[in-house]
């Protein structure tokens, strides 16, 4: 067996969340294989775990923090569990995880429209891209969805990105906002779909920002804007690195760019022998329980890469 292909095999004896992805993305099994498997997320696992910390409120965190555990504290608040059960992959119908979206909405909405917790009247354009994310993802109906749509639209900077800096002076956006928001756009744009054509544009403006720093230089001295972007993480909380962009980039099936080549190419060398990419970073601060260990292999890491460079390989 090829290294790729014990690859493959290690990350289908994984979690649940790693399984149903690797079936769907690495193995193109049948789509009732892939929800067979991808049902046992709420069930077995990461997953089930982070559902049995759930209070009755639907929220988790809560009575640690000023605002209710819903931002904080981090990683254990309720934006930060909801960005876990999304990345796993926990089917959108999920009752206990539904329960958390209205909590998140109905205290966080900012009188300018945009998601805050524990300020009054201003969003913060980074956890509104989050939060616009979860929501999607969950298929929260509501209409202030929308509103937070206009807010991310209203917020988007000349040079094509965002940055939560911008009502403090910012004049260059943030690759991490950027990031944030464009998960939180595409995923409104599959569930919701209004105004379509504008949050289609939005997001191509803001993939030209980050093609324009090939994911990670500065675009005026060609420099390395900082070496943390080369290291992967999971999970990568508000963070960006190039894997995660990356992994957006095919996600949406993005056309070809010269411009992604290089970052592409650091992913494809940082695979071991064995085929498989470590933890090469993690965020300090609780957390409920740890997923991986740092330098060793990563399940999160190795599924991610493999479909990155799966799509670059069939866009040559």
């Amino acid at each position: 067996m090829s290294p790729p292909d014990r690859a493959v095999q290690w990350l289908l004896e994984g979690d649940p969340a790693i399984r149903w992805q690797t079936l769907r993305d690495l193995v193109g099994a049948t789509e009732r294989s892939v929800e067979r498997e991808r049902g046992k997320v709420a069930r077995e696992g990461w997953g089930a775990r982070l559902l049995a910390r759930q209070d009755r409120a639907g929220t988790w965190a809560v009575g640690r923090s000023s605002d209710g555990g819903l931002y904080s504290p981090k990683w254990t608040s309720t934006t930060y569990t909801m960005l876990l059960l999304r990345d796993f992959g926990l089917p959108a119908t999920n009752r206990k995880a539904r329960r958390a979206c209205a909590p998140l909405l109905d205290r966080g909405l900012q009188r300018d429209g945009g998601i805050n917790y524990g300020w009054r009247g201003r969003g913060e354009t980074c956890i509104t891209g989050m939060v616009l994310s979860i929501l999607s993802y969950f298929g929260f109906d509501d209409d202030r969805l929308d509103t937070l749509v206009d807010y991310a639209l209203a917020e988007q900077m000349p040079d094509g990105g965002w940055n939560c800096q911008r009502p403090y002076g910012a004049t260059h956006s943030s690759v991490h906002t950027t990031l944030s928001v464009l998960e939180g756009l595409r995923l409104y744009e599959l569930q919701r779909g209004r105004n379509a054509e504008t949050v289609r544009a939005a997001q191509c403006q803001a993939r030209e920002f980050l093609l324009m720093h090939r994911l990670f230089r500065s675009d005026r001295t060609g420099e390395i804007i900082n070496p943390i972007f080369l290291r992967f993480s999971f999970p990568p909380r508000w963070h960006y690195d190039i894997l995660r962009a990356l992994d957006y980039f095919q996600a949406v099936n993005a056309p070809r760019d010269s411009r992604l080549t290089e970052a592409v190419e650091i992913v494809r060398r940082g695979q071991g022998e064995d085929g498989r990419w470590p933890l090469q970073n993690r965020y300090r601060g609780k957390t409920y329980f740890e997923l991986e260990r740092l330098g060793n292999p990563s399940r999160w890491n190795t599924l991610r890469a493999l479909r990155v460079l799966k799509w670059w390989a069939a866009k040559n």
